[in-house]
């Protein structure tokens, strides 16, 4: 049902919405929510929205990265945040808006852990990023994986708009590793940054699968060593 009145700003339209099944109604006033349960009126700030989307965001981050893309509906991601459908819809227009935005933060998240190893460790950040790579985010649980790792071939079956925004989002994350190594030119940084994250995360996907936890520990050794050899190459 759509309401129209006139203040001394004009006219002002309020939709309001009956949900299903109850005795809720959701009215959309500009930027301010409004919830009328029951005859209990409840405003709910900007500021309130935005934390709501955020938790929302987050839960689908944990989603996506423990059941893939296929495997969880907007339902399931509306569970894992702990509010319904329909105020999942209040934030995102489908399962795929959320995903992109999931896989973006995701990403930005790691550049912004390269840059904190950088900051915390200097010189020996990239040995300590690597082994940390190769433990604890190869052995954690799936929702709380790397994005790059967990999301990776989620992107491969993607649409070209969401492969983009994951290349833009990559570059960033090239940039940051290439900053930090010390030897070659940019190119050469850069080239080498593209074969450390692929190693890695490729490293973790096969030590996963493994069903052995003896061997997935050898793989994760081997990809380590390799890894460390491809960040300081031998100098003439």
């Amino acid at each position: 049902m759509v309401n129209a009145r006139t203040t001394g700003n004009g006219v002002e339209i309020t939709t309001v919405m009956q949900s299903v099944g109850n005795d809720r109604y959701l009215t959309h006033r500009d930027k301010v929510t409004t919830v009328i349960a029951i005859g209990v009126l409840m405003r709910y700030t900007p500021e309130h929205r935005e934390e709501s989307r955020r938790r929302i965001l987050e839960a689908a981050g944990r989603g996506f990265r423990k059941h893939g893309y296929a495997g969880i509906g907007v339902d399931g991601l509306a569970k894992e945040a702990g509010v319904t459908s329909g105020a999942f819809y209040a934030h995102f227009s489908s399962k795929g808006e959320a995903f992109t935005q999931a896989l973006t933060d995701g990403i930005r998240e790691l550049a912004t852990g390269i840059e904190q190893f950088q900051s915390e460790h200097g010189a020996k950040w990239l040995d300590k990023f690597i082994d940390f790579y190769m433990s604890a985010k190869r052995t954690c649980e799936l929702d709380e994986a790397c994005a790059m790792q967990a999301l990776t071939p989620e992107v491969m079956r993607a649409d070209a708009h969401v492969r983009s925004v994951y290349e833009e989002e990559m570059l960033t994350v090239i940039e940051a590793i290439a900053r930090g190594l010390q030897h070659g030119n940019l190119l050469e940084r850069r080239a080498r940054s593209w074969a450390l994250l692929s190693l890695l995360s490729g490293g973790v996907s096969t030590a996963r699968a493994l069903n052995s936890p003896a061997l997935a520990s050898q793989v994760a050794r081997s990809v380590r060593s390799a890894a460390l050899a491809l960040a300081n190459p031998p100098q003439a």
